[in-house]
């Protein structure tokens, strides 16, 4: 990435909060860390926010001395505009600019043109190798026949989310038939294919009245299809929908006054709240995560007091953004070295306590951290609101690490 793109783009994001950082004195002082994401169009409020995430953090392991015995990391914004071609291009500056870690986490369409580009990169490059840590895509294809030795993630794949949550509507007696509503593209057909796998193995007698897949983050009016969900008789809907394919299906719910139960996976995301809130389903839309703000966890609890406090109110999205941080840093720590391929080993296998107090692991197999889920309500009535709504998350089940371990096709090749 050329400066004079970067301060171009710094400027535009100084209004956002994303740039408060003062400019490190050098290259050769810190560790460059890159964040590649939407920054513009349709999904840059969500990409925006994921990048705060990310400032704030690195901002706290620079306070508290940075890594090396002082070295300070330096985070990087690019803009992938969330499409796969432009994150290739901003990947090949992020490296060209002397980035080692590249962090991304919207879009598994996204994620895949991303892993192949850096698994091959990395192989022609071996003086310019960088990781990819992805805070975000769910595509169970990323830890298994496209797995690398260059990619590590710190969110559960899709199938198992899916599996948590049927695991919970298998408890739901009401529950009799049941409409899919995805994105059309690889991650919302996983959540459509699995969907259809987990309830037949663990809900055979409920029904499948809809199965619809719509453009992804083009759909203005999502009222024809709440038309479709009225008309098919479902009790219950499940879906992949993050970012406005989500707040504006449950807005089109609530202008429609359908009252169904939602199973999101994304249901935390921006604008989903305030949807919900303005739909009136208190109780009714559910969502599968590794951390909500009403989870028990006095560093979790106390880091999103703080956030929140600095955002106007915007609160923390992602445990994994933390978990990844920390345990890149401690990577890099254990071997006193920032080199990609010495830290890449470190972190396989890793074991670590987050920031709620549970235990991880960083499989070696696959690269796929393995960790505790929860399923969750939005309700009133909770300690901790989301969007200035009132409303909040409340734990309605745990499904523990222990029995979210899926088995993988990967077969990692290591540099040698």
């Amino acid at each position: 990435m050329t400066n004079s793109i970067f301060f171009s783009r710094r400027g535009l994001l100084m209004a956002a909060g994303l740039c408060a950082l003062p400019i490190v004195a050098s290259a050769q002082d810190t560790i460059k860390v890159a964040y590649i994401d939407p920054l513009s169009g349709s999904a840059a409020v969500t990409g925006e926010h994921g990048a705060r995430h990310f400032r704030y953090l690195i901002d706290k392991v620079n306070a508290a001395g940075g890594v090396l015995g002082g070295k300070k990391l330096e985070l990087v914004l690019f803009d992938n505009k969330g499409a796969p071609q432009e994150t290739i291009v901003q990947a090949q500056k992020a490296i060209d600019d002397g980035v080692k870690f590249i962090y991304q986490g919207f879009g598994s369409n996204v994620a895949l043109a991303l892993t192949d580009f850096i698994a091959k990169h990395d192989e022609r490059n071996p003086d310019k190798r960088v990781l990819y840590l992805s805070y975000g895509p769910m595509d169970p294809a990323l830890t298994n026949e496209k797995c690398n030795f260059w990619h590590y993630r710190f969110e559960s794949d899709s199938n198992v989310k899916i599996s948590a949550l049927v695991e919970f509507m298998k408890g739901q007696p009401a529950l009799k038939n049941v409409y899919l509503i995805n994105q059309d593209y690889s991650f919302g057909q996983s959540v459509r294919t699995e969907a259809r796998k987990q309830l037949r193995d663990k809900r055979p007698d409920v029904k499948i009245v809809g199965d619809e897949l719509h453009p992804l983050l083009k759909v203005n009016d999502f009222a024809p299809y709440i038309a479709k969900i009225r008309a098919s008789g479902a009790d219950s809907v499940i879906t992949g929908n993050w970012g406005a394919d989500l707040s504006l299906l449950l807005k089109a719910a609530g202008d429609a006054g359908l009252k169904t139960q939602w199973y999101t996976i994304y249901g935390g995301l921006a604008g989903a709240p305030t949807a919900i809130k303005q739909a009136g389903l208190d109780g009714q839309v559910f969502q599968v995560v590794n951390w909500h703000a009403n989870v028990p966890g006095d560093e979790m609890q106390a880091l999103n007091a703080d956030f929140r406090r600095q955002y106007n109110e915007q609160g923390w999205w992602y445990l994994q953004a933390k978990t990844s941080i920390d345990m890149l840093v401690r990577a890099i720590n254990k071997v006193g070295s920032a080199d990609p391929v010495k830290v890449g080993l470190a972190l396989e296998g890793m074991r670590y306590k987050n920031a709620i107090g549970a235990d991880v692991l960083m499989r070696k197999e696959d690269h796929q951290l393995i960790q505790d889920l929860y399923v969750a309500s939005f309700s009133s009535g909770v300690p901790v609101d989301e969007e200035k709504t009132g409303w909040g998350w409340k734990t309605v089940a745990t499904v523990p690490a222990s029995a979210l371990t899926p088995a993988t096709t990967c077969r990692m090749v290591r540099p040698e």
